[in-house]
């Protein structure tokens, strides 16, 4: 049967493609740019007739249809990998819930775990000539899915950008079960992604530029403090830089456009710009749609710590929530209070530590303001009860604030306590020195 004919007898109406959603159901949303939006919006006109539906996805970037529902947590919960803002909120409603992940590792929990949906929906950009729907800047885990799913449902999206990468980037018709015509969206933006640079994420920008050269291959977090080194990058005199990196973000199309960006000295994917997904401004899809210079892939390739150590001179850069005296990194929550999730920060931490030149940057400010106006330490003695370690202390490399950067591979305990001790704010620094002598991590001081 050709590919045409195919499409003519899988094609279908949102409304009568989500009646294969039954209570008790796993319904996988995909990720991202790649979230549903016409099948969403089917799925809650049902919501009265079903109940106990686990819906699973990701970096929402704008409100499901299904959080809108009456009563929604007798119909949905949504169990998220990655949070944003709008996730947090459904979790204080009391219908959200995260799953902790190594992200590289995501593809294999679809394929060797007990996280096979029964119902897959993924806005994908039209079939091409081939027969493949092309996933658009969210390949992450999205194949796994389609091989994983018990019934596959595309929604074809005319202004999803197509993004160029391997065999994980798109999927065929013959594994796709159903195809429903969209209303053809623009593709969300993220909110924040070009905010302006604040004076302290230009300081620890610069502290951090001063230790990338000519040839480097770069990875951003998400962020202010990583945005800010893309933008000086951009100003800078360096050249020759790579890319390879979880998620693509608006300062590697600054970077790019400024002819930073080349991949020449890359020793992988020479010339390409590796990524597992992407989300930004509008200049950034624009950038990413049948770019042959980009390479989108599968997280479980890109994240892998064997890939990433494998790229001389990989620079990893990255944000925290707060930091202990121990070296302990916390990049996911407020206490008990979640704020996003692991997302593929250590394995980066890791892959840089382990490349030939390579250098892991985690970053902060060294204050943040309270709910009560109050200034507080983004250093601590010890984190806070509840707080998750996204990187465990064996495993910091440098640590930036606004006062400064120190690397602390290889330091004994009162070594990183007086290195850290140092780039936090004055105002907290004797309390800082008092609560490690208390904790015996403290040799000696000037300060008594």
């Amino acid at each position: 049967m050709n590919i045409q004919k195919q499409y003519e007898l899988k094609l279908t109406t949102a409304e009568e493609a989500v009646k294969v959603v039954k209570s008790g159901d796993w319904v996988d949303y995909a990720w991202c740019t790649a979230t549903p939006v016409a099948l969403d919006a089917a799925l809650a006109k049902r919501a009265g007739e079903l109940t106990d539906v686990k819906v699973r996805g990701g970096i929402l970037l704008q409100v499901p249809e299904i959080f809108k529902v009456e009563n929604v947590k007798e119909h949905f919960s949504w169990n998220s990998w990655h949070m944003t803002g709008i996730e947090r909120k459904a979790i204080a409603q009391g219908f959200a819930y995260y799953g902790p992940i190594r992200y590289s590792e995501l593809p294999r929990y679809y394929y060797d775990m007990d996280c096979k949906p029964d119902v897959a929906m993924i806005q994908v950009a039209p079939m091409d000539v081939h027969g493949f729907f092309n996933f658009g800047p969210s390949a992450s885990h999205l194949k796994a899915i389609c091989e994983t799913s018990k019934v596959v449902i595309v929604e074809v999206n005319e202004n999803m950008p197509v993004a160029y990468g391997d065999e994980t980037s798109s999927v065929h018709i013959t594994d796709v079960d159903m195809i429903v015509h969209g209303e053809n969206p623009l593709v969300p933006e993220l909110g924040g992604s070009q905010a302006p640079m604040t004076d302290v994420d230009k300081k620890v920008a610069e502290y951090i530029l001063e230790e990338i050269s000519d040839g480097s291959c770069l990875q951003l977090g998400i962020g202010g403090m990583p945005n800010a080194v893309g933008k000086l990058i951009a100003e800078s005199d360096l050249k020759d830089l790579g890319v390879h990196t979880e998620m693509y973000v608006d300062a590697y199309v600054e970077m790019a456009k400024a002819g930073k960006i080349n991949g020449r000295k890359k020793n992988i994917h020479t010339g390409k710009q590796v990524y597992a997904f992407a989300a930004g401004s509008r200049e950034l899809y624009d950038y990413i749609d049948n770019n042959p210079e980009m390479y989108s892939a599968s997280v479980g390739y890109v994240n892998d710590v064997r890939t990433v150590s494998a790229l001389d001179n990989f620079m990893s850069i990255n944000n925290a929530v707060n930091i202990d005296l121990f070296g302990q990194v916390n990049a996911e929550s407020a206490g008990v209070k979640h704020i996003s999730g692991a997302g593929g920060q250590l394995d980066f931490v890791l892959g840089a530590y382990l490349s030939k030149g390579g250098k892991s940057f985690i970053c902060c400010s060294s204050t943040f303001t309270d709910r009560n106006g109050q200034p507080q330490s983004r250093i601590l003695p010890v984190l806070d009860s509840g707080s998750i370690v996204t990187d465990t202390r064996t495993n910091t490399h440098f640590l930036v604030t606004e006062y400064g950067k120190v690397n602390l591979k290889g330091l004994s305990t009162w070594q990183r306590c007086e290195a850290m001790i140092s780039i936090a704010h004055p105002d907290f620094r004797d309390q800082l020195i008092k609560d490690a002598e208390k904790m015996n991590i403290w040799k000696a001081s000037n300060k008594r």
